[in-house]
């Protein structure tokens, strides 16, 4: 009977074994023919789990909430009015951008761009934070402007001085540093690529990759070493490379981690306010069962700024202005520890384990900013900013990359000079009608506008713009709001600084399709602003003290994490 027993359960042993060994199917259920045979044929990777959590990330289960005001709205801005939307889940920074982790970046563009060469100054100094933001006409704050950014003592503050299009671009860096690592880990390019084979001419960027990635290091990742014995110099990796037979010879081929291996992640970006006011509230805190239990006014429960728990009662929760002259309280009893900006995580975290949504630095998101939230064209993933754009296709039909000596250099309206691409990256484009023909669901690429009370909007629509602005050249953006044409510095010809602003002394307003929205109160604030639904706005090439950021990336494939099951379980 007991050799039966155990005869038993080792059948069942050698039966989950094999079941465990053999993972997902590898056969396909639409041909039957095998998936990722090694005699050709379809290769995918079927044994995708889910998503990996990039570095400084936490993940945010998406749902349903009600964005906007549901507090009383004491300054009748009548801007936030509350809405019902749907959040897609997603991932969010543990914490805001700090001037340690801005300073990498920096480090970066000033090794692979060296600035003693002309050509490459303009990269680095245009991605510089303006230091000079610090600066008060009637106070000494003088140390800061040389100290703030890069001493020690301020590694972990957040960074400050960078404009919106700045914390854009510092985004599609961290995506690439980090998609890069992704590949030597995984061992699809040799070890220490990422600090020996890049200079101008030879970076990495994921959407190029993605596209076309013979292009990948200025196109060196398939040069064969020059030892001449097939090694390949970059794409060497143990996955990186296969052995085929080529008319019976066998061949060493490179093999490159595309979309369908599922081994790079998407993009890091600005969230959008959406997405930036559902993390901050963590209302996941405050839920019973499918419903939330109440209305929340800041990111933690409760009504008050001060922690009602036993050991820290009495404790400022966020990094603001007190009252008038009050930044921090008084010596020796400080009520939120901090002059100006704090360290991150030096308060609680909200519910989601995200830290500082409230005080210390309020913070850039992605949207262009309007008066209304048009839910009525929208509830689910609410965003305005969408301009859609297409890969420039070369004469041999493949997608261009833009080569070092393409360099293109923007000036904006405040006179910095930005960078506009990267080499390496993918040239683009606006779409065009071969794209949006007789399409519903978006039917030109700057969306910006759509159903914004713009010109296209109004009664007198002809021809893309009102009948008595058919001949002007203003956006309509400022024909709408009366807001002023944007203001122009360059250095001309005789290397003099020139400025023109807008002379008309009777503007209404200032918002126009550059205009974007920041979210959250900072250490200038008072605590009215820490409410995660209300929102201001300032020009995208604006940078001051106290606005920071962080970023964000997409969920890819499930919800959630965690499989829901039934609290209750009917009976019988």
């Amino acid at each position: 009977m007991k050799l039966n027993f155990l005869k038993k359960y080792f059948i069942l042993f050698i039966f989950t074994i094999t079941l465990i060994g053999c993972g997902k199917s590898n056969t396909s259920r639409g041909t039957g023919w095998a998936i990722n045979s090694k005699d050709g044929g379809f290769q995918y990777n079927t044994d995708f789990d889910e998503q990996e959590t990039g570095p400084g990330l936490v993940f945010i289960e998406g749902g349903t909430f009600t964005k906007g005001q549901v507090q009383d709205d004491v300054m009748h801005d009548w801007n936030n009015s509350p809405n019902q939307q749907h959040v897609m889940s997603f991932y969010i920074d543990e914490t805001e951008v700090t001037n340690i982790m801005y300073m990498e970046y920096l480090d970066w563009l000033e090794t692979v761009f060296p600035t003693n060469d002309p050509r490459y100054r303009q990269i680095y100094e245009g991605a510089l934070p303006d230091t000079l933001v610090w600066r008060n006409t009637l106070g000494y704050v003088e140390e800061l402007t040389s100290n703030y950014l890069r001493h020690p003592a301020y590694a972990e503050y957040p960074v400050v001085g960078v404009n919106w299009l700045q914390a854009v671009q510092y985004a599609e860096w961290r995506t690439d540093r980090v998609n890069e690592y992704l590949l030597e880990r995984e061992d699809y390019v040799k070890e220490g690529v990422r600090y020996n084979s890049v200079d101008p001419s030879a970076t990495f960027s994921t959407k190029a990759y993605l596209k076309r990635p013979e292009t990948a290091y200025g196109g060196k990742i398939d040069e064969e070493s020059e030892v001449g014995d097939g090694t390949l110099l970059i794409n060497s990796g143990k996955e990186g490379t296969a052995e085929k037979e080529v008319n019976e010879e066998t061949v060493t081929v490179p093999v490159y981690a595309g979309v369908e291996k599922g081994l790079l992640l998407p993009s890091y970006r600005l969230p959008t306010e959406t997405e930036w006011e559902y993390a901050a509230l963590a209302l996941v805190g405050d839920r019973e069962y499918n419903t939330y239990r109440g209305k929340k006014k800041y990111p933690w429960s409760g009504s008050y700024t001060r922690s009602d728990q036993r050991r820290t009662e009495g404790d400022q929760l966020a990094n603001f202005k007190l009252g008038k002259g009050d930044y921090g309280g008084i010596a020796g009893w400080s009520d939120d520890g901090a002059d100006i900006t704090i360290q991150v995580k030096s308060y609680p975290p909200n519910d989601f384990g995200v830290y500082d949504m409230a005080g210390n630095v309020a913070e850039w998101v992605s949207d262009v900013y309007r008066p209304i939230i048009d839910d009525e064209a929208n509830d689910f993933n609410y965003y305005r900013g969408n301009v859609y754009m297409k890969s420039v296709i070369g004469e041999e039909g493949k997608a261009e990359v833009i080569a070092p000596d393409q360099i293109v250099f923007d000036t904006l309206p405040n006179g910095k000079i930005l960078l506009k691409r990267l080499p390496g990256q993918l040239n683009q484009m606006p779409i065009d009608e071969e794209e949006t023909f007789l399409r519903q669901n978006f039917s030109e690429s700057d969306n910006r506008n759509y159903r914004d009370g713009d010109v296209e909007s109004s009664r007198k629509y002809a021809g893309g713009k009102a009948e008595d602005q058919l001949d002007s050249e203003t956006p309509e953006s400022s024909l709408m709001y009366d807001s002023p044409r944007q203001p122009k510095a360059q250095i001309n010809e005789e290397g003099k600084f020139e400025a023109e602003m807008d002379p008309k002394s009777t503007r209404t307003s200032l918002i126009t399709d550059e205009t974007r929205v920041y979210k959250g109160g900072s250490w200038k604030d008072r605590a009215y602003w820490l409410d995660p639904a209300q929102r201001r706005y300032l020009p995208q090439y604006i940078s001051t003290d106290y606005i920071g950021f962080r970023c964000a990336m997409s969920r890819l494939g499930s919800k959630s994490r965690v499989k829901k099951t039934a609290r209750h379980k009917r009976k019988g």
